[in-house]
């Protein structure tokens, strides 16, 4: 018994942490904790989806009946407890603002997960065309805000619906084959697409994301408000040696088995009873399963009457490619809907919270900046096409996006910015990068599977990293095999807006090999410190910025779908796209590339032999290989013109 209290406990903490203040910012001394307690009413009922599948629904509304007020809703797999009459959360919707100003707020369980009914289907695959009682998470949207509407008394017929990470997936899902009362949405941090969001980037598998796996994919078919899933427990404080001990990834199948035992007969060996790790070790190419999960293909099917705001971090380690490809295939799809971007120099869900300061890992961005945008951004969309006019003159930029270099907003038309222009610049040798091609010289690295580039310089264990996005490189810039190429000293700004394309020309004596690549801010020598909580050891004297990185494994460098080995020794295009910047890197800085084959144990390691199956390759299958990174290799900025 006290297992499962200790497990329920232990999830409920994580699923705060994952879903990164999802609800309102957590800190707000102005708020009292009874706050909403004393300003509304809570009330559980349970909705009868079309195939009869009850889901469980908590309806905040405020106390106040003298006039009507709009629905937000949020659907979510991580719990929307406190369960039970007279239980309350202590702060309730997208921000403070909007639960002082009075909103009916809602939260329901989705199907499969903790007192709904039904079972769980990680990134459940939306079906077109659905008949009879057919159901996805778009119909189980429909019919929860069509019951929303027609039963919630005091409302006044238009909804929204909002949510960070996995709830920001469902508010993209909302959006599809919507409910006419549906009139706004605000996709933050959402999930697009799990092949390259989460738990892969580019086909390479986010070993980082080991403990997060069975949160997602253990079985549930009974409505639960206890924890049901337990999470595999490290016996290191050391991630990087916990998994270099552990070997081949098919040697970890033992934490996702309802018994864990090391000694199974030979038969039973790969055993996996976990849904979703037993999916990822099944489906290791982009194939119809990951390809069906997706949702950004159907984003086509928004209707204008909706209006979206998608939110995302700039230095988001867990959906960063999400909003982006969000914001975009509604653009491209849907021209003249009411879309719009709001991009910042956050982690996952920073918006969200009410600290003044601004702090990603060891770097400041400035004060009062997740305010601003909660209470000018974020708080007008929601009252303009709730409780206003909803026509599109908002008031509100096309795109609000954050300079990470001059630590400024600007508010563009369209985005990337219709002036901006792609600029290639080389990798040259003497770790120079330059502005005109020098050759095609080969620059040759040991990549040593015993001993992979670490992707942080902490000695520590994480659930999910996410402070890594803006550490400083100059423990990776100082290994033999890290290759380093940097501009001189810059003269004038040199402004970064949109994607990068890395345009990689390499070679290895292997057959198989993956290949990182990091844009880096270096800063001056004589830059002061402005952050009292950095890591003592660190000066921001020469700060190395990690601005943008990204993976690719090479056998997908053709396709995600068919995969295909590498030639020993032959010269081979790679190409790499990093996810958009907006980043100045200023005057008296310089700009640095850092290409790499490891980087452990974010991702997992590449045998460096090909395998059909990385999660099933063997011990003798890891062999450290000779890479080459060839000097007409180019990297391909968009670049912001005055």
């Amino acid at each position: 018994m006290k297992k499962q209290v200790f497990y329920t406990l232990l999830s409920l903490f994580l699923i705060t942490f994952i879903s990164s203040c999802k609800t309102a910012p957590k800190e707000d001394t102005n708020v009292a904790d009874t706050y909403v307690q004393d300003n509304y009413t809570k009330k559980e009922v349970t909705i009868e989806m079309r195939d009869g599948t009850k889901l469980h629904t908590v309806i905040y509304a405020p106390k106040d009946q003298s006039k009507t007020y709009p629905i937000l809703l949020q659907r979510t797999p991580y719990s929307c407890a406190p369960y039970g009459e007279g239980k309350f959360k202590t702060k309730i919707g997208p921000n403070t603002q909007l639960m002082k100003e009075g909103n009916i707020v809602v939260y329901q369980d989705v199907r499969g997960r903790w007192m709904s009914e039904g079972v769980y289907d990680n990134m459940r695959a939306y079906i077109p065309n659905k008949t009879g009682t057919q159901t996805d998470e778009t119909s189980d949207t429909y019919d929860t805000i069509d019951w929303l509407v027609k039963n919630v008394e005091n409302n006044n017929g238009r909804v929204g619906t909002w949510g960070i990470s996995y709830p920001g997936h469902y508010a993209t899902v909302s959006t599809v084959d919507a409910h006419p009362a549906l009139k706004a949405a605000s996709p933050q941090a959402s999930i697009a697409d799990f092949f390259f969001d989460d738990f892969h980037h580019n086909g390479a598998f986010l070993l980082s994301y080991f403990r997060a796996v069975s949160l997602f994919g253990t079985y549930k078919d009974q409505p639960t408000d206890t924890a049901w899933y337990s999470l595999p427990t490290m016996d290191s404080q050391d991630q990087y040696q916990f998994f270099l001990d552990a070997g081949p990834l098919k040697n970890l199948n033992k934490y996702f088995r309802k018994e864990t035992v090391d000694n199974l007969s030979p038969q039973n060996n790969d055993r996996i009873d976990d849904f979703f790790w037993k999916e990822i070790v099944e489906h290791p190419n982009y194939d119809e399963v990951w390809k069906s999960k997706g949702i950004v293909q159907y984003l086509d099917k928004v209707p204008s009457t909706v209006a979206t705001m998608v939110v995302g971090g700039e230095f988001d380690a867990e959906d960063l490619y999400g909003p982006l490809a969000t914001y975009k295939a509604i653009e491209k799809h849907q021209p003249n809907n009411y879309n719009t971007l709001v991009f910042g120099p956050w982690d996952h869900g920073g918006w969200s919270r009410s600290s003044v300061k601004n702090i990603v890992g060891n770097y400041y961005f400035g004060d009062s900046i997740s305010l601003k945008f909660q209470k000018e951004i974020e708080s007008k969309f929601f009252n303009h096409f709730l409780k206003e006019s909803g026509d599109k003159n908002s008031g509100l930029p096309e795109a609000y996006v954050y300079d990470s270099g001059k630590k400024e907003w600007n508010s563009f038309d369209v985005w990337p910015p219709k002036q901006a222009v792609k600029e290639n610049w080389f990798l040259s040798d003497n770790q120079k990068l330059t502005a005109s091609k020098k050759g095609n010289k080969g620059i040759q690295f040991i990549s040593d599977i015993k001993r992979p580039v670490p992707y942080s310089e902490d000695i520590k264990t994480v659930f999910t990293p996410r402070k890594y996005m803006t550490d400083d490189q100059r423990f990776a810039a100082r290994r033999p095999d890290v290759l380093v190429f940097e501009t001189d000293v810059l003269t004038e700004d040199f402004t970064l807006a949109g994607d990068i394309l890395a345009k990689l020309k390499v070679a290895t004596t292997g057959t198989a090999a993956d290949w990182i690549v990091k844009v880096i801010d270096v800063h001056p020598k004589d830059t002061k410190n402005n952050n009292k909580n950095m890591q003592s050891h660190l000066k921001m004297s020469n700060y190395h910025l990690m601005v943008r990185s990204e993976v690719m494994r090479g056998r997908f460098r053709n396709s995600f779908s068919t995969p295909e080995p590498f030639v020993p020794n032959r010269k081979t295009d790679v190409n790499l796209t990093l996810q958009d910047v907006f980043h100045t890197f200023k005057k008296g800085h310089k700009l640095q590339i850092q290409v790499q084959s490891t980087w452990f144990p974010l991702i997992d390691l590449n045998p460096q032999t090909y395998v059909d199956n990385i999660y099933k390759a063997d011990a003798k299958d890891f062999k450290t290989q000779t890479h080459t990174v060839f000097t007409d290799s180019a990297i391909e900025f968009t670049v912001l013109k005055n």
